[in-house]
Parts: structure tokens; sequence; C-alpha cells
């Protein structure tokens, strides 16, 4: 098995993306840079975050132009997992590939520090070793992570347990206290109707290591690696 990481001008997540997975999760990956219409032979691809093009239009919105983004989204149709952190999910909202859009927070300031979010199904390849209700630690940092979709999108969502994670307390409540950025219900993930796609606001590539105050995000990477590991088995 093969991950790719996407590098856009700005990115600043990529690096720690790659250390992860090479070093922490123990697989093969590669950097691709934005400019390449064909990526190869990978079987995961990870948008990293960072400032695409310096977000100077809306976040993400520059990045959907790139020419991997059309190799992107042919690796996803047809099954290819994808999975966007930050900036990553703002592309991948951007792109089409994911419904909604990131605003601003709530309160309009640039938000780093730890929250929880809160497993809401493990029905997806990037939560197959979690718990539902298992609460993860793990850290924010950004300005434009309100999520926001109509209503029938939202109700959508919801009936197809499409949404991954949500903002919580560490005991898993879900509280407009924990919902520091002000998300519609809550929201700090979602995934597509095959569930191949997946946008997350937090990093959980800078929780997964002791070292780093919290560990819990490598269990997302390492469902990846086990849900390809089983693909490869079966094949």
């Amino acid at each position: 098995m093969k991950f790719g990481v996407v590098v856009f001008p700005g990115s600043n997540c990529d690096h720690d993306t790659y250390h992860v997975i090479s070093k922490v999760i123990g697989q093969p990956v590669d950097f691709i840079w934005h400019r390449q219409s064909a990526i190869g032979e990978f079987d995961a691809i990870i948008l990293p975050g960072g400032f695409s093009y310096g977000d100077y239009l809306r976040t993400g919105a520059i990045a959907r132009f790139s020419p991997v983004m059309g190799a992107v989204k042919e690796f996803a149709s047809r099954g290819g997992l994808v999975l966007g952190i930050c900036n990553g999910f703002q592309i991948l909202c951007e792109a089409g590939m994911l419904p909604g859009a990131l605003m601003r927070n709530r309160d309009l300031r640039f938000l780093c520090q730890h929250v929880n979010i809160r497993v809401e199904t493990t029905d997806t390849p990037f939560t197959r070793d979690c718990m539902r209700g298992q609460v993860l630690s793990v850290p924010i940092a950004h300005g434009d992570g309100n999520y926001f979709c109509d209503s029938s999108t939202l109700a959508e969502l919801q009936r197809e347990n499409r949404i991954i994670f949500r903002y919580s307390d560490e005991r898993g409540l879900v509280t407009d206290e924990a919902n520091v950025n002000g998300s519609l219900d809550s929201i700090a993930g979602i995934c597509n109707r095959e569930r191949n796609i997946l946008g997350l606001m937090p990093h959980p590539e800078r929780a997964s290591e002791e070292i780093l105050c919290s560990s819990d995000g490598r269990i997302i990477f390492r469902s990846l690696a086990d849900t390809l590991a089983e693909l490869a088995k079966a094949s």
C-alpha cells in the first residue's frame, strides 16, 4: 500500500502528515506536487492542512483549480481513499467533493487549541478502528472552520450517517461551549455518500505521538492503513 500527500503552495502540515504515515504508522508515502495532472499509483491520498495559495480569496477556492485536483477527483471516483485535513477539508468542499462550506469562526478569531471530537460512526475506512462515541483529543488551527450547509443537505448528512465527527466535551457531550468555531450541528468531519472521502477540521497528525500531549489522532491513520491492508489481502 502507498500513501500520497498533496503539496500546495502554502501547505504547512504536509511534512507532519508525511512523518506520521512513514514513521508512526510505518507505511510508504510520497509527496505529490500540486501541478501534477497525473498522480501515479497510490492507495490513499491526503490533502494536508495549511494555507493553500495564502487563502487570499476563500480558503481552498484557488487550490481547487490546481491540476492535481482533477487527478484526485478521478482517483476518488474509482474508490480511492481521500482524507482532507483542515485546509484540505476546505479544498474538498470548494472542489464539490464534499457538500457545504467552511466559513469564518463564530467569534471571527483564529483558533489554535486542543479540542475534543466524538466519533459518530465506525462505518468508514477512517474510523474502523475507533469505537462509536469514542472521544479524541486533537488540536485545531484555523480561522475558517465554521461548517455550514443548507437544511436539506444537513438532513441528508444526518439521515445517511455521514457526520463522522462532532465537537464535544471530554465526556462526549455535544455542547455549544465545545463547538468552539460555531459549526452547524457541531460538525467536525463529514464523508461523501460512498464513504471513501473524509473532510476533517481538527489535525490528527498533530496528535499522533505522546510527545505531542495526545496520540488520539493516530487511530485515524491506523484505520486507513488497516483498511488498505484488508483490501490488499482480499484482492
